[in-house]
């Protein structure tokens, strides 16, 4: 008689089967089930980590001591592997995940595409060369790409070529192994002149091996992006939600600010201290006497958050619309709402706040008659170059925006423009807001003081009492509360918008 065995069967643990490794070309998707504010904290620290990735990419040299250490602070601080000589599977799963989730949420466009997959590529190089021989060679055979290193025979043939192509690569010598891998799997050592090509192959270094493990990611993951627009219905809903939370930094809440300018300041002050996208919204405004909705968002919550009070809001907005085609009767009914409503003085009565650079590049692009949005990324780069020109950027600061558009690292552009307009070498802040570029630049003009109102209006008593400079920034869980109620109050202006 046979009996059943007794012995438990081993639950195997989708965990520590799939976070075992230190790196991946993350081919699985996640298949577990995550809770909301999971899903949300780990698609921010992702953000924020490539955010980082570029902006060390580029004000540091790629893969110098500075870069390498800013990156493993960066992963360190926000609970990302770190040492890939350590078994982290919370850490591992974290990273999994995340990407993932961005993934869905960056496969929209092309210009999205293309930013998601550099910064993942310059993230998973810097995490690759921290691999040891041992890990780099099981993490090539894991993900099947056996490439063939050549015989001694063949390597002392060739010692002359190959020493003299590798000249570029320190620490290389025929003691090392060299791969003979087809040349299109390793354009960019081709291109920078780093390896021998002989009859359509080239011969590798075994330092270098890097650059092909490189190439195949990100040929994978362009892939992977390509067939998640077919098969993801939620990149709007993701995108949204995470260009609502990606910024934590000072909200600029226009009740902090109330009465430090005056109408009459608004010109000048735009020829100043402006950034070029709202710089940009107030000529159109002064020309046309009129705003879309967009712009009317955009612009208006920025000067809410430099101090403009809804009285003088009402009242600037009103002069501006009255020298076009609104009549005074007309502004008050189709207009003087919404304003109200963006100071939190109708419906909801959610105080909102001027709007990131993240949310002006990602969400809500311009159409045909809109002057919203980042010019950065959203202009013609001709007609970015006549703008930059226009406003006296000269020739070689216009070239060294234009290639960081280029690059797409539109907020990087903008802090150009800054030091260029306020020639200055180094801005000594990392840009993220509109109304801190603002805040910056008075700063700068006024030898580290805030704006002052130049004139005395008696417009109320609350003016000339509130010009007591910015408060400091919220708690993050205040901040974070901020977010949480303008994204819900959010759904309630679809149905105030005005186009007209």
């Amino acid at each position: 008689m046979q009996f059943a065995s007794r012995k438990k069967k081993l639950v195997s643990n989708p965990k520590t089967e799939l976070y075992t490794e230190p790196l991946q070309f993350y081919g699985q998707p996640p298949l577990e089930n995550i809770s909301l504010s999971e899903f949300e904290a780990f698609a921010v620290d992702r953000l924020r980590l490539l955010k980082t990735v570029e902006n060390s990419g580029v004000s540091m040299v790629k893969r110098g001591d500075d870069y390498k250490k800013k990156l493993e602070s960066e992963l360190k601080a926000l609970d990302f592997p770190y040492r890939e000589d350590v078994e982290e599977p919370e850490k591992r799963r974290k990273d999994h995940i995340s990407h993932f989730i961005l993934r869905l949420a960056y496969c929209q466009t092309e210009d999205l595409r293309r930013w998601f997959i550099q910064q993942e590529v310059d993230l998973f190089r810097h995490r690759f060369k921290g691999l040891s021989p041992k890990q780099k060679l099981e993490f090539l055979h894991k993900n099947n790409l056996q490439y063939n290193t050549i015989s001694g025979e063949e390597k002392e043939q060739l010692k002359n070529e190959l020493l003299n192509s590798s000249h570029g690569v320190s620490g290389v010598s025929l003691e090392h192994d060299f791969y003979k891998v087809p040349f299109q799997d390793a354009l960019d050592l081709v291109r920078t002149r780093k390896v021998y090509l002989k009859e359509g192959y080239a011969y590798i270094p075994q330092s270098e091996i890097v650059a092909i493990v490189l190439n195949d990611f990100r040929t994978r993951l362009s892939k992977a992006l390509a067939v998640s627009i077919h098969v993801c219905f939620l990149s709007d809903v993701l995108l949204f939600l995470i260009c609502s939370h990606s910024y934590f930094g000072q909200d600029y809440s226009g009740q902090k600010n109330v009465g430090k300018i005056s109408l009459e300041q608004i010109d000048s002050l735009a020829g100043k201290s402006f950034p070029l996208c709202m710089r940009q919204l107030h000529k159109a405004l002064r020309e046309n006497h009129h705003l879309r909705y967009g712009g009317r968002m955009q612009y208006g919550l920025f000067l809410k958050g430099i101090g403009l009070s809804l009285e003088q809001a009402l009242q600037f907005w009103k002069m501006e619309f009255i020298q076009g085609k609104v009549d005074a009767d007309k502004f008050d009914k189709a207009f003087a709402y919404n304003i109200r409503h963006m100071f939190g003085k109708e419906g909801k009565r959610a105080d909102y706040t001027p709007y990131s650079c993240m949310k002006v590049i990602l969400s809500n692009p311009p159409s045909q008659g809109d002057y919203h949005g980042c010019p950065f990324r959203h202009s013609d780069p001709e007609l970015l170059k006549q703008k930059l020109q226009f406003y006296k950027v000269s020739p070689s600061g216009v070239n060294q925006i234009l290639e960081l558009v280029k690059g797409m690292h539109y907020q990087l552009a903008c802090q150009k423009y800054f030091e260029l307009t306020h020639n200055v070498e180094d801005s000594a802040f990392s840009l993220s807001h509109p109304n801190q570029y603002f805040i910056e630049s008075q700063k700068l003009l006024g030898g580290g003081k805030d704006v002052k109102r130049e004139t005395e209006t008696p417009q109320r008593s609350q003016e000339n009492s509130a010009a007591k400079g910015p408060a400091a920034a919220r708690e993050p869980a205040a901040v974070e509360s901020q977010h949480l109620a303008e994204m819900t109050a959010n759904l309630e202006t679809d149905f105030l918008k005005t186009d007209f």
